[in-house]
C-alpha cells in the first residue's frame, strides 16, 4: 500500500473516542508543562510512561506523542507574556517575544506563535512522512568529527548574537563555555573546577540554568524598580483578539522566513542530541542576517518569532525521523520514546516500517492530528493566556517562581539544581547592570559540552591529528563557513568603525 493509503487508514483509525480524549487530553497536559517555567515536555512524556504499560502500543503513542507536540508548543506562553522560557526550545522566543508583549501586542504575539509552530511541525512531519528513510542515511554518515564541525559552526554565531559590543558578546560566549565546563569531564570523567563540592560533580543542568537565567533575573529586575511605597505601574494590553491576532499581509510576508527556519529545524532535528534550543537560535541568527531591518531584532517584531517557533517545532519531526529509522533517538524525549518502543516489545529501525507499518503510520497520524489540537487549543486559550498580563506583577513574579523552584528539583530531585537557579538569577542580573548579553551565553553553555565531547571523541579517533577535521568534506564545510562568518563579521565590524571616525 503506498504512503496515501497508509496515512488514509490510519488517520482513519484515530477516528474513535479513546484516540481523540488521549490526543485532546495530551496536548492539553504537555501545554500546561510546557508553560510553566521548570518543567517541560519531556518531564510530561516521562510521568505518563508508566500509564502506557497497560495501553496497546497505537493508543500508548498517541499520548506520548501529543504530550510532546503540546509539550514543545507550550513554552512559548510564559516566553512571551513573562520572559521566561517554559522550555528550553522557546529560549530565542523571549528575544522579540517578550518586547512584544511589553509594547502591548501580547495577543499578536501569542497568535504568531501559536499559528507559525503549527506550520513548522506540520512541515517537519511532512518531511518524515515522504523523505525519512532516505534523511536518515545521511545522518549516519555522522561521526564525531562531523558533530564537531556542525557544533564550532553554531557557536560561531556568537559573533553575531554579540550585537554592537562585540567584546561583551564574547565575554558572556566565554563565561558559559567555562560554566559548562564545570563537572565530571567527558570521556575520561576526570572532576574539574568542584573545589570539593560534590553536588558540582555532574555540572549545571541545563534546566536550571535557565530558569535562574531568565526567572530569577526577572525577579530581582522587577524587585529593583518597585519601591514599597507605590506598585509597578503594569503594561496595559489590548484583549480584543481579532482572528489570529495579525493581517493576511503579515501572514504571506513572512513565508520565507518561516520555510527556512523550518528547514533548518527539521535539519538540526534528524542530528541527535543538538535540540530544539539550538535551532531556535540558529533560526533567530538566520533570519536576522537575511532581514532588511536587523536593528529592530530584540525590539519586538513578529520576524524573530516566526523563526524560533517555527524551527523549534520542526524539530519534532527531524528527530522523530533517526528514531523511526536507525532507533537513534535525536533529543530527550525521542530518548524516552524509545523506551517505550521497548516496553511493548518492539525494535525502532529499518525493519519497523515493514513488520509494524500500521504503528508507524499511527504515529504519523497521531502528529498530524495532534498538531491540528495543539493549534485549536491554544488559539482558544490564548484569550485566557493574555489576562496573565492583568495580574500584578508583584503577586505574579514569586508564585512563578515557587514554581520555578519545584520544577528545577523535581528534574533531577536535587536539592542543589534548586539552589542553582539563584546563583544563575543573580548572575544574569549582574550580567544585565554590566550588559552582557544573555544569547551568546546561553548558546555556548548549551554547545560546550557538545564541542569538548565530539572533539576528544575525533581526537581519539584520528590518533590525535586535528589535521582530519579539515579532511572529512563534511566538517571541512561547516569549518570554513564558520572561519568565514567570523572573518565576515570582523571585516562589517571594521568597516563600520572607520566610516564613524571619517
Amino acid at each position: 500500500m503506498n504512503t496515501l493509503g497508509m496515512m488514509g487508514s490510519a488517520l482513519a483509525g484515530l477516528a474513535n473516542p479513546l484516540s481523540l480524549l488521549l490526543l485532546v487530553a495530551g496536548v492539553a497536559v504537555g501545554i500546561v508543562f510546557g508553560s510553566i517555567p521548570g518543567l517541560s515536555g519531556s518531564m510530561a512524556v516521562a510521568l505518563f510512561l508508566p500509564v502506557t504499560f497497560a495501553m496497546d502500543s497505537a493508543d500508548a503513542f498517541t499520548l506520548l506523542v501529543a504530550l510532546y507536540i503540546g509539550g514543545i508548543s507550550g513554552g512559548l506562553i510564559s516566553a512571551i507574556l513573562l520572559n521566561i522560557p517554559g522550555t528550553s526550545s522557546s529560549i530565542a522566543t523571549c528575544f522579540d517575544g517578550a518586547p512584544m508583549a511589553r509594547n502591548g501586542e501580547a495577543p499578536k504575539a501569542l497568535g504568531v506563535g501559536v499559528v507559525f509552530s503549527f506550520i513548522g511541525s506540520l512541515f517537519s512531519f511532512a518531511v518524515l512522512i515522504f523523505v525519512a528513510p532516505a534523511l536518515a542515511k545521511v545522518t549516519l554518515k555522522f561521526s564525531a568529527i562531523e558533530y564537531f564541525g556542525v557544533c564550532i559552526f553554531a557557536l560561531t554565531m556568537i559573533v553575531v548574537l554579540a550585537g554592537d559590543n562585540m567584546v561583551k558578546g564574547l565575554l558572556a560566549g566565554v563565561l558559559g563555555l567555562a560554566l559548562s565546563s564545570i563537572g565530571m569531564a567527558p570521556i575520561d570523567g576526570v572532576k574539574r573546577f568542584t573545589f570539593g563540592v560534590n553536588e558540582l560533580s555532574s555540572g549545571f543542568d541545563v534546566l536550571p540554568t535557565l530558569v535562574g537565567i531568565f526567572a530569577v533575573t526577572e525577579v530581582l529586575s522587577f524587585a529593583e524598580t518597585v519601591r514599597k511605597s507605590s506598585r509597578a505601574t503594569e503594561v496595559r494590553q489590548d484583549f480584543k483578539i481579532k482572528g489570529f491576532g495579525f493581517t493576511k499581509e503579515e501572514f504571506f510576508a513572512q513565508k520565507w522566513n518561516a520555510l527556512r527556519s523550518a528547514v533548518i529545524g527539521t535539519g538540526i532535528g534528524i542530528l541527535p542530541g543538538i535540540g530544539g534550543s539550538v535551532a531556535g537560535i540558529m533560526s533567530y541568527i538566520a533570519a536576522k542576517k537575511s532581514s532588511k531591518y536587523p536593528e529592530k531584532f530584540g525590539t519586538g517584531i513578529m520576524d524573530g518569532v516566526v523563526a524560533t517557533e517555527c524551527a523549534n517545532n520542526a524539530v519534532i519531526g527531524g528527530a522523530l525521523i533517526p528514531l523511526l529509522t536507525l532507533g537513534i533517538p535525536g533529543d530527550g524525549v525521542t530518548a524516552m520514546l524509545l523506551g517505550a518502543f521497548m516496553i511493548h516489545g518492539l525494535t525502532p529501525g529499518p525493519l519497523l516500517f515493514t513488520t509494524n507499518a500500521e504503528l508507524v503510520y499511527s504515529i504519523f497520524a497521531a502528529c498530524i492530528v495532534a498538531t491540528i489540537v495543539m493549534l485549536v487549543l491554544e488559539l482558544f486559550g490564548m484569550r485566557i493566556f493574555v489576562r496573565l498580563l492583568s495580574i500584578p506583577k508583584y503577586i505574579l513574579l514569586p508564585a512563578v517562581l515557587i514554581l520555578c523552584t519545584i520544577g528545577a528539583f523535581a528534574a533531577n530531585n536535587r536539592m542543589f539544581d534548586a539552589q542553582s537557579i539563584l546563583f544563575f538569577g543573580v548572575l544574569g542580573y549582574l550580567m544585565a547592570k554590566v550588559k552582557l548579553p544573555v544569547a551568546p551565553f546561553i548558546l555556548s553553555f548549551i554547545l560546550g559540552e557538545l564541542v569538548e565531547t565530539n572533539l576528544r571523541r575525533g581526537l581519539q579517533f584520528t590518533g590525535g591529528s586535528f589535521l582530519a577535521f579539515f579532511q572529512s568534506p563534511i566538517a571541512a564545510v561547516f569549518m570554513v563557513i564558520a572561519i568565514a562568518v567570523i572573518a565576515w563579521t570582523a571585516g562589517k565590524k571594521a568597516l563600520a568603525a572607520k566610516k564613524k571616525t571619517i
